[in-house]
């Protein structure tokens, strides 16, 4: 029985890029962030925080350190507490990427069971692993136990037939444009069950 690397190749996913060092946190810019993901103006901001507009100006724009009692009114405000002032965002917004895949394009990951191309392979840090797989595997033994991993998973079937096996439902008979929804670390196996090898869409979240 083969176990497959489907966990092996998430790692890797989720380790590219993690030797970067955090940088210090700009608390201006970090206050003006948590400002706009409320979509409030300076006004409005100032407001909710009982500091003057133009206090809350200065902070923003780091021509001024607050005191502790601003920092609090900040917090209270923008409704989170004082660390998290100074704690960056886990997964900052990247804007303007793009990553196009062509058909036979993607990188090869074939085991006895999947066959697996990665897609968008050329972005690190992503926030989500694509990757189209290749169902080889016909019965649940050839599996060496369940599959699992952090995260959650949606799956799409791309061609045959195939039968999603979990460890808390009853298997599941999907073909071709039916999909599934979760969370990878519950147990989970497919298996083509179709007369030709079904393909499938994977995406991971990391």
């Amino acid at each position: 029985m083969d176990k497959s690397d489907e966990p092996s190749l998430i790692k890797l996913a989720r380790e590219s890029g993690s030797n970067d060092k955090p940088l210090p946190v700009d608390l201006g810019r970090r206050v003006r962030e948590l400002r706009k993901s409320h979509d409030w103006t300076l006004e409005q901001a100032a407001k909710k925080a009982g500091l003057a507009r133009s206090t809350l100006s200065k902070i923003e724009n780091g021509q001024m350190s607050p005191t502790y009692e601003a920092l609090k009114k900040l917090a209270e405000g923008l409704e989170i507490s004082v660390p998290q002032l100074f704690t960056p965002t886990s997964n900052p917004q990247v804007n303007g990427r793009l990553a196009v895949t062509k058909s036979d394009d993607g990188e090869p990951h074939p085991t006895a069971t999947y066959e697996h191309d990665m897609l968008a392979n050329t972005l690190t840090q992503k926030s989500m692993l694509p990757y189209r797989a290749r169902v080889r595997a016909r019965t649940l033994e050839e599996f060496d136990g369940w599959v699992r991993h952090d995260g959650e998973e949606f799956l799409y079937v791309l061609t045959g037939e195939i039968r999603l096996f979990t460890e808390f439902y009853a298997p599941v008979d999907m073909r071709r444009g039916d999909s599934a929804y979760y969370d990878a670390a519950m147990g989970h196996n497919v298996i083509s069950i179709s007369a030709e090898d079904a393909t499938i869409l994977w995406v991971t979240s990391l």
